[in-house]
C-alpha cells in the first residue's frame, strides 16, 4: 500500500455514479481525514450543528488508527463501493 494506491482511490470516488449512503460518505470521510490528518484535533462542535457533529465523530472513532491503516481501509472501501456498482 503507498500513497499513489491511496491518491486513486480518491479520484476513483468522484467518478462513481451510484450515490452512497450517508454512512458511507461519513465513513470515507472519517478515513480521509484520519489518513491525511491523524487523530481528529478539532474541538467537538455543538449538537446544534448536526452535520459537522456528525463529521466529527466519524472522524474521533478512527483515534489512534495509523495514517497507513486509514489509507489502506479507505482503499478497501472504495474498492467494495466499485464492485457494488460493477454489479
Amino acid at each position: 500500500m503507498c500513497q499513489v494506491e491511496f491518491e486513486l482511490a480518491c479520484a476513483a470516488v468522484k467518478q462513481l455514479k451510484n450515490p452512497m449512503s450517508d454512512q458511507e460518505k461519513l465513513q470515507l470521510y472519517s478515513l480521509y481525514k484520519q489518513a491525511t490528518q491523524g487523530d481528529c484535533n478539532i474541538p467537538e462542535p455543538p449538537t446544534s450543528e448536526v452535520k459537522a457533529t456528525a463529521k466529527w465523530e466519524a472522524w474521533n472513532k478512527n483515534k489512534g488508527m495509523s495514517k497507513m491503516d486509514a489509507m489502506r481501509n479507505y482503499v478497501a472501501k472504495v474498492e467494495e463501493l466499485k464492485k457494488t456498482e460493477a454489479g
